[in-house]
């Protein structure tokens, strides 16, 4: 009888590093490059405001300070990884029951933000500081546009 070893491929990480800005257009073109169309402009808005919330609220656009982002493809699914150099915030601590409880006042100018990354992302994590947000989309059914 003959051993056969199957060797699992390790996922290859990319890493984009950029300083504390709101003009995110090359950054958010090289993130989507391998998203595939159907989930493009969705993921745009998710990556576009996880990426403003970094600079703008954790970095407080401090031209000294950058964003960090990690990306791969790993068992069907695109992930993210996002890391500023912020003081942090008391991140939720689980998924929301309710995700209309993230939706900001009829007042508020801000805090939209948790609803969408929660409404587009099929998993969203933050580190226990609140300096690292961990994103993930299943697109285990169109991976094949990524492939060809």
């Amino acid at each position: 009888m003959t051993a056969v070893m199957y060797l699992a491929k390790a996922p290859q990480w990319s890493t984009l590093t950029f300083t504390s800005t709101l003009y995110l257009q090359p950054v958010l073109d090289t993130l989507l490059a391998h998203v595939p169309e159907a989930y493009r402009e969705e993921v745009r808005l998710g990556l576009q405001e996880a990426l403003v919330n970094a600079a703008k609220h954790g970095n407080e656009l401090n031209p000294q300070k950058v964003v960090l982002v990690r990306y791969s493809i790993i068992d069907e699914q695109i992930h993210w990884v996002i890391t500023d150099q912020g003081a942090g915030f008391d991140p939720p601590s689980a998924y929301p029951i309710l995700i209309e409880d993230l939706l900001p006042a009829e007042t508020s100018e801000g805090g939209r933000g948790l609803f969408i990354l929660y409404e587009i992302f099929d998993e969203v994590y933050w580190n226990a500081q609140g300096t690292e947000l961990s994103l993930s989309k299943d697109c285990h059914h169109c991976l094949s546009t990524l492939n060809s």
